[in-house]
């Protein structure tokens, strides 16, 4: 594409909406990163499901919200 091609382009794109820049932005961005995994959301509904049984067979909780948030507390008073 020559470059004035480029530059009117860009100043069309850019009198779009912030919506229609936002849908645009996305759907340039996503043609850079080639075809999608067409596996990657099953394995990442299984990690899920893994993480989650595993969560739920502790006894307890790995996450207290009391605990994370004493902890958390604690950190800023030291810092």
């Amino acid at each position: 594409m020559a470059s004035a091609q480029l530059e009117t382009l860009r100043i069309e794109a850019l009198a779009l909406s912030e919506e229609e820049r936002a849908k645009l932005a996305s759907d340039l961005v996503a043609s850079l990163d080639g075809p999608p995994d067409a596996g990657l959301a099953d394995a990442w509904d299984v990690e899920i499901c893994r993480r989650i049984n595993e969560i739920e067979t502790i006894p307890d909780s790995p996450l207290n919200p009391q605990d994370v948030l004493d902890r958390v507390r604690a950190r800023i008073r030291s810092e």
